[in-house]
Parts: C-alpha cells; sequence; structure tokens
C-alpha cells in the first residue's frame, strides 16, 4: 500500500508542476515513470531505515503519525539537496517543489496509515488478529492482567492461558481455574512452539519478584515479545523500556537492541574491515602459519563449534595456540591464566591478540561481527545457561572478535570470572551502538599495543 501510494503522489505532484518537474527530469537525462519507479523504492528505503517497518502490533495512531513526519522529513531533504546538484530551475522554485511534493507524500502515507490502524483496531475490538498471549502467574496479579486483557480488546492479546512458575495449584481466590493453567514454567518452550506463542506476560506476585530474573532467563527467546507489570520495571531497568499501550502501561523486554540502520552500518563496517584486514595480512598468516607447524604438532589453524546469534552453532578459525589433543584427558575446559596447554608462540600470540586474526573469514561470513560477546562452546553454553541468570541474552547479537567484558574485564576460567564477564556482556547488549563499537575497538587496539592480551 506505501508503494502505491509513494508513486500516486509522485503523479500528484508531477501532475501540479508538470513543467518544472519536466525541465530537471530532461536536463538529468530521466524518465518521468521510470524515475518515479526509483523515487518510491527510495523512499521504501527510507521508511525501512526509519523504522516504519519494524513489529509495531496495533501502534498507537498518533506515534505512527509522528514517525511518518520524520521519515518524510528525512527522504525529501536529501531529494531537495539532490535537486541542487543541476542548475535547471532557481533554490525558490526547488524549494517550492520540495514543500509540495513533501507535503502530498505526507498526507496520503499519513493517511494511508491512519486507515490500516484504524481497520486493525475495528477487528481487534471484535476479537479478530489478536496475538496469541499466554501470561505468566497463577495469582491475583494474573488473574487481574486477564481481566484486563479480555476487556480492552485493543491491546491485541488473546490469552490461551496460565504457566505456573512454582508449581501450585492456583488460589481459589484469584478465580483462575485449574484447566486454565497449560503448563509449568520449565515447559515454556515447549509450550509456545505447540501454540505459537507470539507475546508473553509476566504477573507475579509481589512475594515472587524475586523469580522474575530466572523467569526472563527462561522466556528470552528473540521471536517472542516479553513484556511485565509496572510493578516490576526497576528490578529490571537496564533491561527493559516502558510503552503505554492503548491505557495499560507494560514493561516490554526489547526483542531488538539495535535500530535498523546501525545494524545495517554495522555489517557493512564489518565486511569492509574483515577484507581489508585479511587482504593487508596475508604474508603475515603464511608466515605465523609456518612458525606454528616448526614450534609444535598439528595444523596452524584450530576449528571449534561455537554458539553463535540465536543458538545457531557455526565453526570458528583460530591461529592454533594450544598443544594438539590439549583436552583428550580433562575434557571441555575453559583457558586460564598461566595455561599449560599454551605453546611458546601460542603464548606470544595470545599476548598481542594476534590468534584472532583468522576470525576475519567468520565475520566475513556473517557468523561473527567485529565487536559482541565471545563465542563459547555448546558445553558451557548449556552449562553457564543453568547457573547464570540471564546468560542466554548474549546469544541476542552476533559474538564479536572483541567485546566489552574482553577490554573491561580480567582474564579468567572460573565460573565467577564467567559470571563478572556476562554482566558486561548484557550491559553491551543493552546499550549497543556503532559508538560503543568504536570505543571498543580503540580499546581493543590499546591492549594490542601494550601487549595486555592473555
Amino acid at each position: 500500500m506505501d508503494f502505491l501510494i509513494l508513486l500516486a503522489s509522485w503523479f500528484v505532484f508531477h501532475w501540479y508542476h508538470s513543467e518544472q518537474l519536466n525541465m530537471i527530469l530532461k536536463d538529468a537525462g530521466l524518465n518521468f515513470v521510470n524515475t518515479g519507479v526509483l523515487v518510491s523504492i527510495y523512499w521504501m528505503f527510507v521508511f525501512v531505515v526509519t523504522g516504519l517497518y519494524k513489529k509495531l502490533y496495533l501502534v498507537s495512531r498518533l506515534d505512527e503519525f509522528i514517525t511518518v513526519v520524520k521519515a518524510t522529513s528525512i527522504g525529501v531533504l536529501f531529494l531537495f539537496f539532490i535537486g541542487l546538484i543541476g542548475d535547471t530551475i532557481s533554490i525558490e522554485e526547488q524549494k517550492s517543489l520540495t514543500i509540495f511534493y513533501w507535503s502530498v507524500t505526507l498526507v496520503l502515507i499519513a493517511f494511508n496509515r491512519f486507515l490500516i490502524r484504524t481497520i486493525q483496531r475495528f477487528y481487534a475490538r471484535r476479537g479478530k488478529g489478536l496475538h496469541k498471549t499466554v501470561i505468566i502467574g497463577t495469582g491475583n496479579t494474573a488473574k487481574t492482567a486477564y481481566d484486563d486483557l479480555i476487556r480492552n480488546k485493543t491491546l491485541g492479546m488473546q490469552v490461551l492461558g496460565f504457566i505456573q512458575v512454582n508449581g501450585k495449584v492456583p488460589d481459589e481466590s484469584s478465580g483462575i481455574l485449574p484447566n486454565e493453567v497449560i503448563g509449568h514454567l520449565d515447559d515454556i518452550r515447549s509450550i509456545i512452539d505447540q501454540n505459537q506463542i507470539q507475546d508473553v506476560l509476566v504477573a507475579l506476585e509481589p512475594e515472587r519478584r524475586r523469580d522474575l530474573v530466572s523467569v526472563i532467563s527462561k522466556v528470552d527467546f528473540p521471536d517472542v515479545t516479553l513484556k511485565l507489570l509496572p510493578d516490576f520495571y526497576q528490578l529490571v531497568s537496564g533491561l527493559s523500556k516502558t510503552n503505554q499501550i492503548f491505557g495499560m502501561p507494560l514493561v516490554e523486554v526489547s526483542p531488538e537492541p539495535m535500530p535498523l540502520w546501525e545494524r545495517a552500518a554495522k555489517r557493512v563496517l564489518d565486511i569492509l574491515v574483515s577484507i581489508l584486514a585479511l587482504v593487508l595480512s596475508i604474508p603475515f598468516l603464511i608466515i605465523v602459519s609456518i612458525i606454528i607447524k616448526i614450534n609444535s604438532e598439528g595444523p596452524a589453524i584450530f576449528k571449534q563449534t561455537r554458539v553463535g546469534k540465536n543458538g545457531k552453532t557455526f565453526t570458528i578459525l583460530k591461529f592454533r595456540t594450544m598443544f594438539m589433543n590439549a583436552e583428550d584427558e580433562t575434557g571441555p575446559t575453559l583457558a586460564k591464566e598461566n595455561d599449560p596447554r599454551v605453546t611458546r608462540v601460542g603464548y606470544w600470540l595470545r599476548k598481542l591478540r594476534l590468534d584472532e586474526i583468522p576470525q576475519f573469514i567468520n565475520v566475513l561470513k556473517g557468523d561473527m561481527s567485529l565487536v559482541g560477546p565471545r563465542p563459547e562452546r555448546p558445553h558451557f553454553v548449556n552449562q553457564f545457561a543453568k547457573q547464570i541468570p540471564l546468560y542466554t541474552r548474549r546469544l541476542r547479537v552476533r559474538p564479536g572478535i572483541t567485546g566489552w567484558a574482553q577490554v573491561k574485564w580480567k582474564y579468567g576460567g572460573s565460573l565467577d570470572t564467567v559470571r563478572e564477564k556476562t554482566k558486561y556482556d548484557l550491559f553491551y547488549i543493552e546499550n549497543i551502538s556503532l559508538k560503543m563499537d568504536a570505543k571498543i575497538l580503540i580499546n581493543t587496539v590499546l591492549t594490542i599495543i601494550k601487549g595486555k592480551g592473555q
């Protein structure tokens, strides 16, 4: 609909200002129809970057109008500066054309969005098109939340049932019937998959607030929106954002930590830096590979299965810094300071962080990023997920060659060290930005120069 509206706005624009517009197009050697299609595609790109196609379900029409104003203003400014390149018409005429085109595009797109959201609300009030939802909790708070959702269909949630946290039968005073409880928190993954759940609402009793971190850890799925009642806001500050959804304030644990345009820029930067690093380091890669082979038996490049974004496994590449078969007797073991398994060459490669260079191939393939939490082996991910609250939130972003935990925390192989590093990783994920990535990369370069790696 947006694309058709954009084409319509282009034709309206041409209808009112055909003389000036034809002069501009002729001067640039462009065709009216083809240019209209290209400009409409450009607008779609602007809308994507500015967040008009995020997962906005039953969004406030006023909020969306404000977003449309921002998007069209940004888009038309760029077109205005492009128009200044030619000298076919005066600047004043260019301003007049730009303001008119912006006005037409804004009005038509805003009307289109308003109409669609109004239709969505019309059907939502009749119980159609709602998100399948479960409520975690079986007390009075959960029942109150359920009643609110039933009364306010425009909240967009169809509650399928309640999830037990402590395994106890619902209190009769809550008004929740035993057959309305569809499972236990430990089985939440299978419940979500079987019922195609889209939203999860956490409504624990005040005395059960201590269970909140455990609940969030078990419902940490990228494809499911997690919402909490506002009573718990301070307990999860730094992990969430507050939204006012049609009169019912909820705390939404954000499923998308980074805006689309920043994610795109981050990926482009990953690709460019990786290509440059690999090309420049070809002689070095050959020399280091020969030294490693001379120093100890085994291949120069070490391959190992690691867990990446959303739990997907991949094969990581590194220069081998340990003796071959170093874990044959001990099994999977975390690296530690002054690790006896490390070779003499491996010691210096680790100290200067040079063992990570082959990982630029992983970055180029999209398995990793320049900056992010360090990827861990499946064995340890499964272990830490049970021992460290919110550990699996690290899997919401691509793992990185370097990260906030690597530049801010000491090296070590104990559970306490991993626990502390996880705090830094979670801080990075909740505050991820290009600015923070730049800060981490600068700190990493300084670490390499100073030889503080381990």
